[in-house]
């Protein structure tokens, strides 16, 4: 009778695997491996805002790296997108601030204050590089949300797409990666 539970439980284990682990190190593969080239435009999805109106630690992370990438010459223009949390901020206006401080030329961020979602934040961007003419597009957002962001792109016509990472690590990854499986699967099916 053990012998009989022991082994459904090997058979959910070696599923479970399948569904879900697997992608998941797929997912965490292809963020951590940033693909930097030239590009016309930098993307910024948004995150939360603090109740201070200040960028969180995750979404001060992204910025960052776009700070880092812009002034080694990755891209001359940048997209921020993202919508009014709950904290009763517009994400895109406030990661524009933030650029502003760091040295960012305003005249080289666009705001894009409905990018909502992932998907919308896509939509929004093919919209503006096609009114801009720009062909190529870097996703910088945390590694984990990456696969996905790419995958919407695609999805909206957006090509070539390059991505880098945010230098920003914290526990709660393992529960944005397995919603990233999910997630990903959604947008593929679409």
């Amino acid at each position: 009778m053990r012998q009989k539970y022991l082994r459904k439980f090997l058979i959910f284990l070696a599923v479970f695997a399948f569904v879900l682990l697997l992608p998941a190190l797929l997912i965490v593969a292809d963020g951590l491996a940033d693909e930097l080239q030239t590009a016309d435009v930098a993307v910024v999805p948004g995150n939360t805002v603090g109740p201070d109106g200040r960028p969180s630690p995750r979404l001060r992370a992204r910025l960052d790296k776009t700070v880092e990438l812009y002034q080694k010459g990755f891209f001359p223009n940048i997209i921020v997108s993202g919508g009014v949390g709950v904290e009763g901020f517009d994400e895109a206006a406030v990661m524009r601030q933030y650029l502003i401080e760091q040295g960012i030329p305003a005249a080289a961020i666009y705001l894009d204050s409905a990018g909502l979602t992932t998907e919308l934040t896509a939509r929004n961007t093919a919209q503006l590089m096609k009114q801009h003419q720009w062909r190529s597009a870097m996703i910088v957002s945390q590694y984990f949300h990456l696969s996905r962001t790419k995958l919407a792109f695609a999805k909206n016509g957006i090509a070539p797409v390059y991505s880098a990472h945010a230098d920003y690590f914290e526990l709660r990854d393992l529960y944005s990666i397995c919603r990233e499986v999910i997630g990903y699967l959604s947008y593929y099916l679409r």
